[in-house]
């Protein structure tokens, strides 16, 4: 990516944060400001210009650290606006992390995602609690015949009691215990491929259109 693309991103993810996050900018002008500020009383009392280079450098450090925070959060609250959100979070994880979106729906837009990754298979619900949860032991019980001795985690996306928030399945994620080998992972998705081969969805129930690709989150 070349110089002129990174800046029109950060100028594209500034502006996108700063619509939905009413506290980014007061928050990116005090980074800028209070850096600067150090860095010019230091000039003036002790002099020595070069302080005034650190204080800018370290502004633009401080506000992009800001930037960098908030528009993860306006991006998380975005994306629970979306069908298939936790999906598309999955797929832009650092890892290897095998995404099949979709694997049971409902017309309402419920879902049920599938992961195969290094612990284990995770199946990932989403949409109304009602309808979900029933979608979900009906997915548990289909793969446990299949997936021998891997472990099977399950998670449904809200903020109801027992649920994990959007934002937090990152981290969840990352903090599952590593019990398979990458040859395992293999042959545990080509078990599971055959398994999930046959039709489970409603011809475009993750329409592309209200699929969140477009909001890339952060790698960490």
């Amino acid at each position: 990516m070349s110089f002129r693309d990174r800046i029109r991103q950060i100028g594209t993810v500034f502006s996108f944060t700063a619509k939905r996050d009413k506290r980014f900018v007061p928050l990116a002008i005090a980074a800028f400001l209070l850096p600067l500020l150090a860095a010019t009383l230091v000039v003036t009392f002790v002099g020595g210009w070069t302080w005034l280079v650190i204080g800018v450098m370290g502004s633009l450090i401080a506000v992009l650290g800001v930037l960098s925070v908030r528009s993860n959060k306006a991006m998380m609250i975005e994306a629970e606006r979306q069908p298939g959100a936790a999906a598309s979070i999955v797929e832009n994880m650092r890892g290897d992390w095998r995404v099949t979106p979709g694997l049971a729906s409902t017309t309402q837009f419920d879902f049920v995602h599938l992961v195969i990754g290094k612990p284990g298979v995770i199946l990932l619900a989403e949409g109304n609690p009602s309808r979900i949860r029933g979608l979900l032991g009906q997915e548990k019980k289909r793969l446990s015949k299949v997936i021998g001795s891997a472990e099977l985690h399950d998670y449904v996306i809200g903020h109801g009691e027992g649920e994990i928030p959007i934002a937090k399945l990152r981290t969840t994620l990352m903090r599952l215990p590593r019990t398979l080998t990458g040859k395992e992972v293999n042959a545990l998705e080509v078990r599971l491929k055959a398994l999930t081969a046959r039709p489970q969805l409603p011809k475009g129930a993750i329409p592309k259109n209200m699929r969140p690709s477009n909001l890339r989150m952060p790698r960490r």
